[in-house]
């Protein structure tokens, strides 16, 4: 089952380590470790083998893949040694990419983008291609009438104004080519109700928001623990230190608070309260693509005796993301392929803000992940979106 995966941003750290990472795994140079389909509970006949998932993509930037691959070698993100066994391979991939559309109206740029994804498609001859947004961080919009309604947006693109954040317009023109979305990102994509509104009706399934990579993957597993064993979490305060091209883009207000309130959610949600407390994010670039997350939980057990929890997560941001893009494209288009439309709540595992979710524990969603696997691998029976 040949699957196409389109990445928005194509050219940055975490689409060209999922590239990367592919290859390496279907030239054997490597191993599927952080890849969650392939663990027993996951993995199955229903989803597109690694070495079937063809890749291409739009990006603002123009630097070769090939080139970014070798910078990120030198930053210790890939081994420099799978860099150095695939130029051919990643030479095949360069002529895929396509530079983001940036003249004339909205309509016009996503007319072009439609345009790329068809020619994508018939080269390859793809039975799906699957969209991924990996590209920088937005400011949330500002809100607008033309969101309410497809037609009324439709019309609304044609018009001097810009009307959608660039990811909702990425996400308007993938769901109008009948390709499914994952939203890897805090940004806004499909949640405008035009948009999710015309992605029913084109039968799309699609997927979010904001990939769990570090401290908030931590946080989905501690916040059940205190939740569970009733304790009282007075405070919980986190420090998030990074570098490279997400922590540049995080020096904007607009994109650091997104990324705040994606990160925060957890905390209610399991919790039931909020404690004190906030997460912060600074930019330092000595770190690039690394990053450093420092928290520390005050709580209170029994008799109010208070108690206190630190911990500190140092991680390479690309090398814990490329694999859940691909294992997300895997399902995306596993679901697809089993005629499922709408969100995939299922895949709450994989976000920071996943769509819908009953749950932020992480044992809870994996129970759900891979639940809904055995229903894909069994022929699509009762499969279902909710």
């Amino acid at each position: 089952m040949r699957t196409g995966v389109w990445l928005v941003g194509v050219r940055g750290s975490v689409a060209t380590t999922s590239i990367v990472g592919a290859l390496a795994l279907r030239a054997g140079l490597t191993g599927p470790t952080g890849c969650v389909t392939e663990l027993p509970g996951v993995r199955g006949p229903a989803l597109p083998a690694l070495a079937d998932l063809v890749f291409g993509g739009h990006d603002v930037i123009a630097t070769p893949i090939a080139k970014r691959a070798e910078a990120l070698a030198a930053a210790g993100v890939l081994p420099a040694r799978l860099v150095a066994a695939l130029p051919e391979e990643l030479a095949a991939v360069e002529r895929e990419l396509r530079p983001a559309p940036t003249a004339g109206s909205q309509a016009d740029r996503a007319a072009a983008m439609l345009r790329d994804l068809a020619g994508f498609r018939e080269r390859h001859e793809l039975e799906r291609v699957v969209v991924v947004n990996v590209a920088a961080t937005e400011p949330a919009p500002r809100p607008h009438d033309g969101h309410a309604d497809p037609d009324a947006l439709r019309a609304a693109l044609t018009g001097p104004d810009e009307v959608l954040p660039p990811s909702s317009l990425y996400a308007y023109a993938a769901v109008t080519a009948g390709c499914p979305y994952v939203d890897f990102t805090p940004s806004t994509g499909l949640r405008l109700p035009a948009l999710t509104t015309l992605a029913d009706t084109h039968g799309v399934p699609y997927a979010g928001h904001d990939g769990k990579t570090g401290e908030t993957l931590l946080k989905s597993v501690l916040a059940p623990m205190f939740a569970m064993r009733h304790l009282d979490v007075r405070s919980w305060s986190g420090l998030n230190l990074l570098g490279g091209g997400d922590g540049a883009t995080l020096t904007d207000a607009g994109a650091n608070a997104a990324k705040v309130r994606s990160k925060q959610r957890v905390l209610g949600e399991t919790l039931g309260y909020l404690p004190q407390g906030d997460t912060r994010i600074e930019y330092v670039e000595e770190l690039g693509d690394f990053k450093t997350a420092w928290d520390l939980i005050t709580f209170a057990g029994f008799l109010g005796t208070g108690m206190r929890l630190e911990f500190t997560w140092h991680g390479c941001d690309s090398a814990l993301a490329a694999p859940l893009v691909l294992d997300l494209a895997r399902l995306t288009g596993a679901a697809h392929a089993a005629g499922l439309s709408g969100p995939l709540t299922d895949l709450a595992f994989f976000f920071k803000d996943p769509l819908g979710t009953a749950t932020h524990s992480l044992a809870d969603q994996w129970t759900r992940l891979c639940a809904f696997a055995g229903r894909l691998h069994q022929g699509g029976v009762d499969v279902t979106a909710d």
